[in-house]
């Protein structure tokens, strides 16, 4: 597995992190299991955040008195400096530490700079001042704006989704991180469940010294895979190529990442299952998804009334009301038996 110095940061990490966002729905003693069997293993880079639940406190409960041994990544969604100091100050009692080693502004919709009037980037440098944070990033998921926060000069790190569904544009912003030695952290390189094959997910990474990808875990066989490529990394070699070349065919054009940015919807529709439906039970199959919760669920599409507000808020500015009615045409073709889906057995 190689080595890789994130962006200006010189924070040194195997290319194989954790992001803590799934620790929050196992137990505590089975979270702490998992971060303490991913430090042993060798990962040392740990990505969790405040709107996280209780992500933090259980990175912290796993690594107290490690402190030195271990890179810790937060985030804050606050707009507001009150909200800020508030975030931070929770953020260090919950990781049970005196300082962060990477400091994130979390899904920002504008690029915070000094002197914008809001005083957030203020905060941050006198945050890193006070010793209580050590670098400063953001993370983002409209592309032009993660495109500005890079050349703005201003931050260490850029968290972004990248996946091998990535598009030629969100490619050029990862060689334009490289390029002003701009750590790239990757999420939602499984591009939300949808990608199903670890070994390629990580030869897609492999290929980018910069990027530093952070993989959701929340179960122990889940762990296992990740660890595994320590020790032999995947390589994105002809037949690899060609793997991902075939995916990327089946999944062109728009789709949901099921991100979760456009919720909650007013007609409790929810949108970062329902709208990509149509993948996850031919990529994920599950008797769950054809069951009657899931019936239900799809059904209440028929109440969208197309205010369009979840439209607004997707960073990738799908027409998501259109693509909810495909979904459920599509999801009624299946149940009616119009359409073969395999392998819907359960997972």
């Amino acid at each position: 597995m190689r080595t890789i110095t994130l962006g200006s940061t010189g924070i040194v990490t195997p290319q194989n992190a954790f992001g803590a966002l799934p620790i929050q729905r196992v137990s505590e003693e089975a979270a702490v299991g998992l971060l303490r069997r991913a430090y042993e293993g060798g990962m040392t880079f740990f990505d969790t955040a405040r709107a996280y639940s209780n992500s933090e406190e259980r990175v912290g409960l796993a690594f107290e008195g490690m402190r030195g041994k271990v890179a810790i990544a937060t985030k804050t969604q606050a707009r507001t400096p009150e909200a800020f100091w508030k975030d931070l100050e929770t953020s260090l009692r919950l990781l049970r530490t005196d300082y962060v080693d990477l400091y994130q502004f979390h899904c920002v919709d504008q690029c915070y700079k000094p002197g914008d009037g809001t005083g957030m980037y203020e905060c941050m440098l006198k945050a890193k001042e006070q010793g209580k944070i050590a670098h400063i990033g953001v993370t983002a998921h409209k592309l032009e704006v993660a495109f500005e926060c890079v050349e703005s000069g201003l931050y260490e790190t850029l968290q972004y989704p990248l996946s091998y569904l990535a598009s030629d544009r969100e490619l050029k912003l990862v060689a334009l991180c490289e390029q002003r030695n701009v750590g790239f952290i990757a999420m939602k390189g499984l591009a939300g469940g949808l990608l199903t094959n670890a070994r390629a997910c990580m030869a897609f990474m492999t290929q980018f010294p910069g990027v530093l990808p952070i993989w959701g875990v929340q179960r122990e066989e889940e762990l296992d895979e990740w660890l595994a490529f320590m020790t032999e990394a995947p390589q994105l070699d002809e037949g690899m190529r060609a793997f991902i070349a075939s995916e990327r065919a089946e999944l062109a054009g728009d789709f949901c990442r099921g991100c979760g940015y456009c919720m909650p919807c007013p007609q409790d529709i929810v949108i970062n299952q329902c709208a990509r439906m149509s993948l996850m039970i031919r990529r994920a199959p599950s008797k769950g998804w054809l069951g009657e919760e899931w019936q239900q669920r799809m059904n209440a599409i028929e109440d969208c009334t197309e205010c369009y507000a979840c439209t607004v808020r997707c960073p990738y500015e799908l027409d998501i009301p259109q693509l909810l009615k495909k979904n459920l045409a599509d999801y009624r073709a299946v149940l009616a038996g119009n359409v073969d889906v395999k392998g819907t057995g359960e997972e």
